[in-house]
C-alpha cells in the first residue's frame, strides 16, 4: 500500500502513516497470509540514503515506509512544509502481536544469540505468538554467502507470517532488498533494535520524551559508547544535507 499522503523527502518515499494504520496493514496481511515490506527511516538513513542509491529504490519497492525520528519530522516540516507522522516498530509491534496472538508465526533476524533468544521468549509469554525461528546478527549477510543460503532456506521452510530484520542500518536492508524475492510471502518488518526492547536490554523512554523530539538524548545518555557516533557525529551531518537540499530548491 501507498499512502495518498506520501511525500518525497531527500530522495526518500515516505508514508504519511499514523502507528495505528500501520498496526491494521500489518495485521491484515499477516492474516491474509500476504506479503508486505515495512521499512523505516530516522536520520540515520536519511544520511545513508545519500551515499548509496540502492537504499532509495529499495524504499520505492516497500509497501509501508514510515517516519521513525524526530529528526526526519523536522527535515519534512523544513523543506516540504508540513510534518509527518512519526513511530517506531516498538510502539506498534505488541498490538500487532495481541491482535494475531498464536495465528503469528514470528521468525527473528538480529542481536546476539542470548538477546534474540530471550526476545523470542518473551513475546510468546506475553503475546502467545509461535516462534517460527531465531538467527542471531553475527553472520555473513552477504548474498551468495552459505550462511546467508542456509538461512533463506531455513526461513521458507518455517513459513512465517511475520519476518522481524534487527541488524541495524543499513545491514539489515541490504539484507532483506536481496533476499526478498526469494522468500515466503509474509510481513518483513526492518525494526532495528526491537529485538533489545523485546528482550528487556533496552527500555524506551515515555511516549511524551519522543513527542519533544528528545528521545535521542535519552538514548544517548543511556548507552554513550555505543551511540556517540550516531548522535553527536550523525546528526550535524543531517544537518548539513537538509541545508544542500533547501539551498538547491529541492525537497
Amino acid at each position: 500500500m501507498h499512502s495518498e499522503s506520501a511525500i518525497e523527502l531527500m530522495g526518500i518515499r515516505l508514508d504519511n502513516l499514523h502507528r495505528d494504520e500501520i498496526s491494521a496493514s500489518v495485521v491484515a496481511a499477516a492474516r491474509g497470509g500476504q506479503r508486505l515490506l515495512v521499512l523505516n527511516a530516522n536520520a540515520q538513513m536519511m544520511v545513508l540514503a545519500q551515499k548509496h542509491a540502492w537504499l532509495p529504490a529499495f524504499f520505492r519497492r516497500a509497501d509501508i515506509a514510515f517516519c521513525d525520528g524526530a529528526g526526519v519530522q523536522l527535515a519534512a516540516r523544513f523543506l516540504r512544509g508540513h510534518g509527518l507522522h512519526r513511530t517506531t516498530p516498538p510502539e506498534w509491534i505488541g498490538g500487532v502481536m495481541t491482535a494475531l496472538g498464536s495465528n503469528a508465526k514470528v521468525f527473528w533476524i538480529g542481536g546476539k544469540p542470548e538477546i534474540a533468544a530471550a526476545a523470542a521468549r518473551q513475546f510468546e509469554l506475553r503475546y502467545g505468538v509461535q516462534t517460527a525461528g531465531i538467527q542471531h546478527g553475527f553472520f555473513d549477510a552477504a548474498k551468495d554467502s552459505k550462511a546467508t543460503r542456509e538461512l533463506v532456506a531455513r526461513i521458507n521452510q518455517a513459513a512465517p507470517t511475520i519476518l522481524l530484520v534487527n541488524m541495524g542500518m543499513p545491514r539489515q536492508e541490504r539484507w532483506l532488498m536481496e533476499n526478498y524475492g526469494d522468500l515466503p510471502p509474509c510481513v518483513a518488518i526492518t525494526a532495528g533494535a526491537l529485538v533489545d526492547h523485546a528482550a528487556g536490554i533496552v527500555r524506551r523512554p515515555p511516549r511524551w520524551v519522543a513527542n519533544l523530539g528528545i528521545e535521542w538524548l535519552v538514548r544517548l545518555a543511556r548507552e554513550p559508547r555505543r551511540l556517540w557516533r550516531r548522535y553527536l557525529l550523525g546528526l550535524p551531518v543531517f544537518a548539513v544535507y537538509i541545508l544542500r537540499f533547501a539551498l538547491a530548491g529541492r525537497s
